[in-house]
């Protein structure tokens, strides 16, 4: 099994590693199977992804997917961040062998996790917002 060089600069040198403290949304996904664990973080700030972290137990790929897809949303609005799909972050990393190809989709699912997890919250942060007016 070979990887892109892509790949291994992002799990050599993976992006956006941590946690964001104040995060508006946080998405926590694993996969029993092959004991891959990714946490994302979503900074939002009119309806935009300001910033975006992650925490990921995993495989090379499983690191190097969280890298590459908080990359990819940064800057993007919401509705565009719902867009982004696992093949999309695969092609962005110069493919994954396919016996990889879950761990694009534990990428995927954890940025929807997040933005779900936003989402949720969002009522409350207008409301936040008005008290503080």
């Amino acid at each position: 099994m070979r990887y892109s060089e892509k790949v291994m600069e992002h799990f050599k040198n993976p992006r956006n590693v941590g946690e964001i403290k104040d995060a508006d949304g946080i998405g926590h996904v694993g996969n029993p199977v092959c004991g891959d664990i990714m946490e994302l973080y979503i900074k939002v700030k009119d309806n935009v992804i300001v910033d975006a972290k992650f925490k990921t137990f995993g495989c090379g790929a499983a690191v190097a997917t969280s890298s590459m897809v908080t990359e990819l949303v940064k800057g993007k609005t919401v509705d565009e961040a719902l867009t982004l799909s696992n093949k999309a972050v695969a092609e962005a990393l110069g493919g994954l062998p396919q016996i990889k190809m879950h761990c694009s989709m534990l990428a995927e699912e954890a940025l929807k996790s997040a933005i779900d997890d936003y989402l949720k919250k969002k009522p409350a942060k207008i409301g936040e917002a008005r008290r503080k007016k």
